[in-house]
């Protein structure tokens, strides 16, 4: 079993990376941290037991003991980076979102499709065992058609937060709730749900000075014919998410846990009491796995060693890419959103005003 060496890039959410990868002993060894701040490097660096901090990026990808760049720096960086990490010959891991528009992230998966190393974007909620215990049933053909999904994400976000020279701005964070937020949890209701065949949705900002948005509705209908709401808003006095899915056998729901929705415990109440036995019975064979970036980086690990498929892709990427730009479009001009968006779609090139 071969063990990798990782750079982490950017430390902010690094530090969680940084934290999985070091759960993974054996499999992976972060060599090096990178941020533009050289003292928020070093101390990084030294928290983790980490030799190694760097401020230049290009060092970085000159270093032979590095296989792994992740990528956990602001949104609009991410191209640049991706494609500067691909070209060294390394593997990519990539924080959300992969890229800003439709045309960044074909662009991405064409470089990734010529390239010697892989490209893993994270979506690490959907490593939450009450989410993937979901997924058995369908799975296992007992949830019946679906009827309706409501997913909730609100959470606070105060001034504070946006004291930072990137946040709360279109050039920089390339959108506010619905782009840095929900939009894990509009990943899983893709993952449970399927395609999306129509967008309606409001934005507003009414939390806090900021360009984007800090508030969201909206209304899809999915490809299967079932209907979706999305709620959104950073300006809760208690924080919550909760994903609900109702199915024509059962009620799926997730805990309230604002940044663990994926994570058990998770409630599956069935249509008729008869059905209980049957649930459980079908757990019998679920296997639960480690959660959030752990999970994630351990499946990515078992990729890279057999040559097999990526636990979350760049098709998976672009789904939330996708989602992010009807929204955008169906908010600013009003409009009811028709998916899938080709090419020559007003905003493929970016969803940005």
């Amino acid at each position: 079993m071969r063990c990798y060496g990782v750079a982490v890039i950017g430390c902010g959410i690094g530090r969680q990376h940084i934290e999985a990868w070091q759960k993974l002993p054996g499999k992976f060894a972060v060599r090096v941290v990178c941020d533009i701040k050289s003292d928020v490097a070093r101390a990084t660096a030294d928290k983790f037991g980490i030799a190694d901090a760097e401020t230049d990026y290009a060092s970085v990808l000159r270093r032979r003991d590095v296989d792994i760049v992740d990528l956990c720096t602001p949104s609009a960086t991410h191209v640049e980076l991706v494609e500067a990490a691909l070209a060294a010959g390394k593997h990519v891991v990539c924080e959300k979102p992969l890229a800003g528009s439709l045309a960044e992230i074909d662009r991405l998966e064409r470089a990734a499709a010529k390239a010697k190393g892989r490209l893993m974007p994270i979506y690490q909620y959907r490593y939450g065992n009450g989410v993937r215990k979901l997924r058995h049933l369908q799975e296992k053909g007992l949830t019946g058609k679906l009827y309706l999904s409501t997913i909730e994400t609100i959470w606070r976000r105060t001034p504070a937060y946006y004291d930072n020279p990137w946040r709360g701005r279109w050039k920089t964070e390339l959108g506010g709730c619905l782009t840095t937020h929900a939009i894990h949890a509009h990943d899983m209701l893709c993952w449970v749900a399927g395609p999306i065949r129509t967008v309606t949705a409001h934005m507003a900002t009414r939390v806090n000075p900021i360009e984007v948005e800090d508030c969201a509705a909206a209304a899809l209908i999915m490809a299967d014919g079932s209907l979706a709401t999305l709620s959104v808003t950073l300006g809760a006095a208690a924080e919550f998410s909760r994903l609900r899915f109702c199915f024509e056998h059962l009620t799926a729901e997730s805990s309230t846990a604002p940044y663990t929705p994926g994570a058990e415990p998770w409630s599956f109440t069935p249509a008729v009491p008869e059905r209980v036995g049957e649930i459980d019975a079908a757990f019998a064979d679920f296997q639960p796995k480690e959660e959030r970036f752990i999970g994630q980086f351990d499946d990515f690990h078992t990729a890279l060693e057999t040559g097999g498929p990526l636990p979350i892709t760049v098709a998976d990427s672009r789904r939330s890419v996708e989602l992010l730009t009807a929204l955008y479009h169906a908010a600013m001009a009003k409009q009811i959103v028709e998916l899938p968006l080709k090419p020559d779609h007003v905003k493929y090139g970016g969803w940005g005003p």
